[in-house]
């Protein structure tokens, strides 16, 4: 899968549209727990993801493969 749009909305969650076309909404918040997701805590972080396509990446240097969120 390649994600082609990516927006941030309320409560970590990412909206997603797929290059196909799919449409989906994905749940960051689970992954807070975990070391390398920790600095997305703050909501300015969260907010500074960028696309690349087959992945989102935050500036601290936390990301997911778009398997991954496909996977959910």
């Amino acid at each position: 899968m390649k994600i082609t749009e990516l927006r941030i909305e309320p409560n970590w969650m990412l909206s997603i549209v797929a290059e196909d076309g799919r449409v989906g909404r994905f749940d960051v918040s689970p992954h807070l727990q975990y070391e390398a997701f920790e600095a997305l805590r703050d909501q300015n972080e969260f907010t500074k993801v960028d696309n690349g396509g087959y992945f989102v990446e935050w500036n601290c240097g936390a990301d997911l493969s778009a398997d991954t969120i496909e996977a959910r």
